[in-house]
């Protein structure tokens, strides 16, 4: 059912359209008394190329000239760029006739340019070019900067991560998005240079170009023999828009296309990845130094770390700086104050495209104008091999001639993977890689990437939420909270041994109990309860907090610790337990949904075991 329309806005619309189509529709129902012996002139055909020509070769300096100014209007922000935006829109507010007594002014024959050149911009092929591009330039200029404004300045600056320079970017990026809706511009500078008047009658009178030619015409033969002129510059323009038209539904039509998951088939078990020879980054894969500095509005970031491992992770909540890290790291933001250096190479001075990192964005980042092949092509140095590889690996294959858009977001998360993955790189940043994908492709791909680490000889940082992504993949972690490292070092050592309660919590610690160490690895957690613990050691006598998950709490006949079930609840083939293990109540699942509330023997991986020092907790909660 279509919806119905306020009342009067279809008569409005209405008679507007009409109004719009009737001068058409009277000059067509005219044709077949026009004397169209006209058409045949010579001066007719003459003045009919002298306006094609005219407007094609303006068009051509428009668009030379005009992309660059509407994409530097678009990225320069100011008041001088403000005001360069106003002027040069001008020729579209003048009076066509004001447009060419102002070109006189500067082209004239008295003028000093005109008395230079001998009056060689007046009554010339080349007055009419210059009179066409003056009013018709505003056109595209307005059309591009909108449409550069248009495009997210983060996509060129993801370009230079994959080695691309700023022209390449531009060329590549930048124009190729922004093109559907300059082209347009450029179509309307075309139609208008094409038909301009009244400039073109100031600058140059003769030679005639078709509209002077039909104004001449129309002077001396009346309107008998200027219908029939007039009706080849309507059929042109009725082409070129036609033209214009399909372009864009076809462009509408593909951006309707349909995002579809076509359902992943799990690989065989996968075999080793393909990667090409790279001994000159197994040294500079050794020690990554970071100090970064970036202040926003109400948020400071202040960074100082100094990582030994190839595979280190960055944890933290959301609008903790995680990924503004990356970002600084790969150069495509500024940083107020940055030292990145990575196997005592100094990143920090480089541009990003001559940093030679591989970067995964937490939003994929993929150019919208590329199928999927030109994503793996794109970056400088990618090797078709390698990016083979990858669409095998990461189920990508039969996709290859898709653009994101038609792309579910898992699978454009594997493409973005893949595309940092083709080129040779020093360092892999990866912006929570796995976040848009389903559990059994995310754990998959999670081995995937261990292996690619255990062979890829450069250093990787893995930014992520989930705590046990960190401890898979990363041997030293850092722990970020709203812009400062709360804790860092080798992961097996923060994952036994948070810094405190906050960052216990950040890595996944569930909520536990109390104690105090009785030795350097026991800790005495009330009623009798002394548990074991894993290193790194304690000190005697310190107050700690302590927390263990419950898949690693086992109820056994044999366990080591007295405990008490104080609830079951049924769920499944299982049951959820309420247990009193010391002071502490945990929640534990077992297997068994018979099992009965009471006493019980307890085992626990003392590895499994997580410990803090109450004392932090104290001291900053007092802060």
């Amino acid at each position: 059912m279509k919806p119905r329309l306020p009342s009067p806005l279809p008569f409005l619309a209405a008679l507007l359209a009409i109004y719009l189509l009737a001068p058409l529709a009277a000059g067509l129902a005219r044709a077949p008394g026009a004397d169209w012996r006209e058409v045949l002139r010579p001066a007719f055909l003459d003045a009919s190329l002298v306006s094609l020509a005219s407007a094609t070769i303006s068009t051509f300096i428009i668009a030379l000239f005009g992309i660059p100014l509407g994409y530097l209007l678009a990225r320069r922000k100011g008041p001088f760029f403000a005001l360069l935006g106003f002027l040069v829109q001008l020729p579209l507010a003048l009076p066509p006739l004001a447009s060419g007594i102002l070109l006189l002014f500067l082209f004239g024959y008295s003028s000093p340019l005109g008395r230079l050149t001998g009056g060689i911009f007046t009554d010339s092929f080349l007055g009419i070019v210059l009179a066409e591009t003056f009013v018709a330039a505003p056109f595209l200029i307005v059309a591009a900067r909108s449409a550069f404004a248009a495009v997210d300045p983060l996509l060129e600056r993801l370009a230079a991560t994959f080695g691309r320079g700023r022209l390449a970017s531009f060329f590549r990026v930048s124009l190729p998005l922004a093109w559907p809706a300059a082209s347009s511009g450029l179509l309307l500078a075309w139609l208008r240079a094409f038909g301009e008047f009244g400039a073109t009658v100031m600058v140059a009178y003769h030679p005639y170009s078709l509209p002077v030619y039909t104004y001449v015409a129309f002077g001396a033969r009346g309107l008998r023999a200027s219908l029939p002129i007039v009706m080849p510059a309507l059929a042109l323009a009725f082409l070129v828009l036609a033209v214009a038209s399909a372009l864009a539904q076809r462009g509408a039509t593909r951006r309707s296309f349909a995002r579809r998951e076509n359902g992943p088939a799990l690989l065989p078990a996968a075999r080793p990845p393909f990667l090409a020879p790279a001994p000159e980054r197994l040294a500079a894969a050794s020690e990554l130094e970071l100090c970064l500095e970036k202040r926003l509005d109400g948020f400071r970031l202040d960074l100082a770390w100094k990582a030994r491992a190839g595979r280190l992770a960055i944890l933290g909540p959301s609008g903790s700086g995680k990924s503004l890290t990356l970002r600084l790291i790969a150069g495509i933001e500024r940083a107020d104050r940055a030292r990145i250096t990575l196997g005592g190479r100094e990143l920090s001075r480089l541009d990003p495209a001559a940093r030679g990192i591989g970067y995964v964005p937490q939003n994929f980042g993929l150019f919208p104008h590329l199928d999927l092949r030109g994503q793996l092509s794109f970056p400088a140095a990618a090797d078709p091999r390698l990016a083979a590889e990858w669409i095998e690996r990461l189920s990508l294959r039969g996709l290859e001639g898709r653009t994101p858009e038609a792309l579910s977001l898992g699978q454009q998360q594997r493409v973005a993977l893949a595309r940092a993955l083709v080129r040779p790189a020093f360092l892999l940043l990866l912006d929570e890689p796995f976040s848009a994908l389903d559990a059994p492709l995310r754990a998959r791909l999670r081995r995937e990437l261990l292996s690619v680490q255990q062979g890829l000889g450069a250093t990787t940082i893995l930014v992520t939420h989930d705590p046990e992504e960190a401890a898979l993949l990363a041997d030293e972690v850092l722990v970020l909270e709203r812009g400062r490292v709360l804790q860092s070092g080798p992961s097996r050592e923060i994952f036994r041994r948070p810094k405190n309660a906050r960052v216990a919590r950040l890595i996944g610690a569930l909520d536990g109990g109390e104690g105090v160490a009785v030795a350097a690895d026991r800790i005495a957690i009330g009623c009798g309860v002394v548990l074991e613990l894993a290193s790194p050691p304690l000190a005697k006598g310190l107050a700690v907090g302590w927390s263990v998950k419950p898949e690693r709490v086992r109820i056994v006949p044999s366990g080591a610790y007295p405990g008490f079930i104080e609830s079951v609840l049924p769920v499944g083939s299982g049951a959820q337990l309420s247990l009193r293990l010391g002071e502490a109540r945990l929640p534990v699942w077992h297997e068994d949904a018979g099992i009965e509330p009471g006493p019980c023997a307890v085992e626990i991986d003392p590895r499994a075991i997580q410990v803090w020092p109450r004392e932090e907790d104290e001291t900053e909660n007092k802060g």
